[in-house]
């Protein structure tokens, strides 16, 4: 009876598991099959599934018929995530160790500092940024972008890594201690293959948000360090909303966030199961 019942249950849980996730995947589906659409056949109402598919909104998206080319935002995207998250990582992998492995004093007031920093709207420092850049003579530029990443996603990576690096055991890093490692070394060789799943998990969430920022990225660049998010809100004109070609941007501008998901999904789960209750 008991069997029965659990198998009830585990199949219920995995029938609601196939639906959410068709759910969340419905949108996704939408878009990427109106991006094969004509303008016409996207914008009809109620829409058409059998409609003739094209690639015109791809064509247009690559300038192919003249306009502007998306490969500069694409490539300012790319380095402002990724030099960023290097950058986090970097600097969250010592602070995370400091806070849960080798804890420094009132650790639990520097992890409430570090959330209290993303308390502060994103707008509400906008201006002073701005000032900032202005005066320094930075704006437009792309490392800008880069200081503003890795400032705004180091109090979330600080505390995810603080988290995964409390599950080490110590008695491996005593170890390491004993045979005459210094702390670089054990960093580099005892730590960090350990904890390799909550990395790629911080890395990528890091990632994600660089990426997908928008805000500070319109305001303080212009055309040499305009990234993706910018450029794809260049297609809503005076002349209307370009709906094919708008998916058509979308899509591509979010195949490098599903591309990285996909390939770290192994550690990527791991990395959030760390830190669990046993």
């Amino acid at each position: 009876m008991n069997t029965a019942l659990s198998a009830v249950r585990r199949g219920g849980l995995g029938l609601v598991a196939w639906l959410t996730g068709i759910v969340f995947f419905l949108p996704i589906a939408w878009m990427a099959l109106t991006s094969f659409h004509s303008e016409s056949d996207a914008a009809a109402n109620p829409p058409s599934f059998t409609a003739a598919l094209t690639l015109d909104g791809y064509r247009e998206f690559f300038g192919v018929g003249g306009g502007a080319s998306p490969w500069p935002a694409l490539i300012n995207s790319a380095m402002a995530s990724v030099f960023s998250t290097l950058l986090v990582l970097l600097l969250s992998f010592p602070a995370a160790y400091a806070l849960s492995i080798r804890r420094v004093r009132k650790w639990t007031d520097v992890l409430f500092f570090f959330l209290s920093t993303k308390m502060l709207p994103a707008v509400a420092g906008l201006l002073p940024v701005y000032l900032f850049a202005k005066n320094a003579g930075m704006l437009d530029n792309i490392w800008l972008l880069v200081i503003l990443y890795t400032s705004m996603n180091l109090p979330i990576a600080v505390w995810m890594m603080q988290s995964f690096l409390a599950e080490v055991p110590v008695a491996v890093i005593e170890a390491a201690r004993v045979d005459g490692a210094r702390l670089p070394t054990i960093l580099a060789r005892v730590v960090a293959p350990i904890s390799l799943p909550g990395i790629a998990a911080t890395a990528l969430i890091c990632f994600i948000f660089s990426w997908n920022e928008l805000l500070f990225a319109r305001v303080l660049t212009g055309v040499v360090a305009e990234t993706a998010p910018v450029f794809l809100t260049g297609f809503i004109t005076s002349q209307g909303l370009f709906l094919a070609k708008v998916c058509a941007a979308s899509l591509v501008v979010s195949l490098p966030v599903l591309a990285a998901g996909f390939a770290a999904q192994d550690k990527l789960v791991q990395g959030l199961s760390l830190g669990a209750v046993k």
